[in-house]
């Protein structure tokens, strides 16, 4: 299994499987519709590439991992693979939950019309708020705010998990409301066609609803 893990790996990286090393193999074998291996073997080698052409690949590849990945190998450190997987757990993983972050909040900028700021620390620790929306009061002079916090959901979360945690969240999101005026909303974000998109969009009225609310008091 290792092996063919490292055969596999290095066949892709040398890009040694490509249409301009092998052919096209998918369109090739529906022209022949081979019955048995050695049909579509015979079609291969004749009308696609010879036989030659393909151990000739076999050996570039046995180059590539005993001499240039072997190189590449022995100059590794033991820091090295340490400092990668503290990257890869703590830098790479923080860029892409802060990337998906960004996004979301983007797109409510977009669809509210209005100024989505991120929230001071106090407040994400005292009211587990991400982003707050300013609603001015020119009457008291007194601004009211209106909470958010933003929930990136991926197939390893369950539904359970995000209402529980939701739940636990409610009193201080009760006390963000008595203190400025404004709730606190959920934005559920997710991956759909490679995109980060809002889960539910009906949020998206329900904030709309609640500027209006206390721009009218």
């Amino acid at each position: 299994m290792a092996k063919e893990w490292i055969l596999n790996s290095a066949m892709n990286r040398f890009q040694l499987n490509f249409k301009r090393n092998v052919g096209a193999t998918s369109e090739s074998i529906r022209q022949c519709e081979p019955k048995t291996v050695d049909e579509w073997q015979e079609y291969y080698f004749s009308k696609v590439r010879p036989k030659e052409h393909i151990i000739e690949l076999g050996k570039k590849l046995y180059i590539k991992i005993t001499e240039v990945i072997a190189a590449e190998v022995e100059n590794i450190t033991e820091q090295d693979c340490i400092d990668y997987m503290l990257q890869l757990v703590i830098d790479r993983t923080f860029d892409g939950y802060m990337t998906e972050i960004k996004t979301i909040y983007g797109q409510l900028e977009r669809e509210l019309g209005c100024k989505i700021e991120p929230a001071p620390d106090k407040w994400d620790r005292l009211f587990n708020v991400d982003f707050f929306i300013k609603i001015p009061d020119s009457v008291t002079e007194e601004n009211k705010f209106i909470g958010l916090q933003i929930k990136p959901v991926n197939q390893g979360i369950q539904l359970s998990q995000i209402f529980k945690e939701k739940g636990l969240q409610l009193k201080t999101h009760k006390k963000f409301e008595q203190e400025f005026g404004g709730k606190v909303f959920f934005i559920f974000s997710s991956k759909a066609n490679g995109k980060k998109v809002i889960m539910n969009p009906e949020v998206i009225d329900e904030i709309r609803e609640e500027i209006s609310r206390l721009e009218q008091q």
